[in-house]
């Protein structure tokens, strides 16, 4: 009976494998799509299941083509379903005496080979259903006050102070605005900021630390790729596209969020004026409807529309914009203004009285940025205009160990890893700072410089399972001496 029993298996074939439908998605047998990209399913007999679309197109393909009457009943007759339609038509075919034509050359399909055909290696399993956040609506009470805001930006974000503080009064008025009574006859305008400061000084980290601190929609976008609609390019509308995504597509939520645009100085006004000036001034005509706010279709999930996208309609009378900028040459221009006052008399003052100032860009005035190349319209609809310092050795050093993502904390923590300790001296934080001064690149020379450093370090520690410490010193900075190592205790563990 036994071998009885396997003859029958090797005839009938390998038994099919159940699929569990709870833990694996349905796939189409003709497309091979899943479930969650094909839609619901046609489940056949045999766990075969076919997509909406393919059953479609079969549909279409028999409708499309003559076939007779003859030719349907051959492939009925070759899938079993023969005698379902001569039900209908049995008294007819008694009556004229003929039989109906069936095919010999094709043999009766079983949809249990079929099934056995599909790789059961492709089967995908389900995702989990990711819960979906609950809709917030905004409450003025729950929001924090602006010194709050500051004090959560100060853990991330050394010096700055003033324009800490702009952004979080800024925000705060933002949201109380939204959340406040309409129907009184005062109504609140919003207050579009633009943030002046030189590279590296923190003004992309500031506005991104504020998206971590603050359930609130914001979009990043960087205005180097904005063109005039119909040119190679990002559309201006991208910018709201950016948020509507950033809001999970929830155009309600979207039109409460920031958008901080960032090197809007790139848009400024060519001096060339013999071409056509399609990422400069154009663009800034066209995103004076944003800041002011208006109804605007933008596409969702691209960045240009097209008849294969949906376009949305979304409000940007409530959206926050902040820009920000470096703008290099802006000092030569407040230099040049504040030295009209520079002449031969008493009260005369020296035309290189500026040159050192580091603070010069907080002497920034509306007819200083008109000149750099910015429209006035443009400027008219950003009210609050502030600058950021430039960073001196003290900051680097504080940049370095104090907030809460400091560069020697990750490099310490990437070493704990090896159980290994890392350590700077004081003498050695001030070497570093000197050198990123040298380069003139803000805080971003810290990276370069402390990657550079600790080169060889990570390169020869993993090598000795002895080593406990390593103490960075100036001399090692300065190309002088090397690191301080100390190798582990007896007791301590490899």
């Amino acid at each position: 009976m036994e071998e009885r029993n396997k003859d029958e298996e090797m005839e009938q074939g390998a038994p099919v494998e159940t699929v569990d439908t709870e833990e694996y998605e349905k796939v189409c047998f003709v497309c091979r799509r899943p479930e969650s990209k094909a839609g619901q399913m046609i489940c056949l007999p045999n766990q075969m299941c076919i997509c909406h679309n393919c059953m479609q197109k079969a549909f279409d393909t028999m409708g499309s083509s003559e076939l007779s009457y003859k030719d349907v009943m051959n492939i009925a007759n070759a899938m079993g379903m023969q005698e379902e339609l001569e039900q209908g038509d049995e008294k007819k075919d008694s009556d004229k005496g003929k039989s109906k034509p069936k095919m010999t050359n094709i043999s009766m399909i079983n949809l249990s080979d079929l099934f056995n055909m599909i790789p059961q290696k492709q089967r995908i399993k389900k995702k989990k259903p990711q819960e979906q956040p609950e809709k917030k609506s905004l409450d003025r009470k729950a929001l924090p006050a602006p010194h709050k805001i500051k004090a959560s930006l100060d853990e991330f974000v050394i010096g700055q102070e003033h324009a800490k503080k702009v952004i979080s009064v800024a925000v705060y008025n933002h949201y109380k605005r939204i959340s406040s009574n309409m129907a009184d006859d005062v109504e609140i305008e919003k207050s579009n900021m633009l943030m002046i400061g030189p590279t590296g000084s923190g003004k992309t980290y500031l506005v991104k630390t504020l998206a971590r601190l603050l359930d609130v929609p914001l979009a990043i976008a960087d205005a180097t790729s904005l063109t005039e609609a119909g040119y190679i390019g990002d559309d201006i509308e991208s910018v709201v596209s950016r948020l509507l995504a950033a809001a999970d597509n929830d155009v309600e939520r979207a039109e409460q969020g920031i958008i901080f645009i960032d090197e809007v100085d790139k848009i400024a006004k060519k001096r060339n004026a013999n071409q056509r000036d399609v990422s400069g001034e154009s663009v800034q005509q066209g995103m004076l409807k944003l800041l002011e706010g208006s109804e605007i279709e933008v596409p969702v999930g691209a960045t240009s529309k097209n008849a294969m996208v949906p376009l949305e309609t979304v409000n940007t009378k409530n959206i926050l914009f902040i820009c920000g900028g470096a703008f290099p040459g802006l000092e030569e221009i407040i230099k040049e203004r504040l030295n009209k006052q520079a002449s031969i008399g008493f009260c005369s003052d020296l035309k290189d009285k500026y040159d050192d100032d580091p603070d010069i860009l907080s002497k920034v005035t509306v007819e200083d940025i008109r000149k750099f190349g910015m429209i006035p319209e443009f400027i008219g609809r950003l009210p609050v205009i502030f600058s950021l310092g430039g960073l001196t050795k003290e900051m680097l050093v504080q940049i370095l160990k104090e907030p809460r993502n400091a560069i020697i904390k990750q490099y310490q923590k990437l070493l704990a890893m090896d159980e290994v300790q890392l350590e700077f001296d004081d003498d050695a934080l001030g070497a570093i700072a000197e050198r990123a001064l040298e380069k003139k690149t803000g805080a971003r020379a810290l990276r370069a410089i402390i990657e550079e450093i600790m080169l060889d370090i990570m390169y020869e520690i993993p090598k000795d399972d002895n080593i406990g410490s390593v103490r960075i010193t100036r001399g090692y900075i300065e190309n002088t001496g090397g690191p301080v190592i100390s190798l582990r205790t007896a007791g301590a563990l490899p």
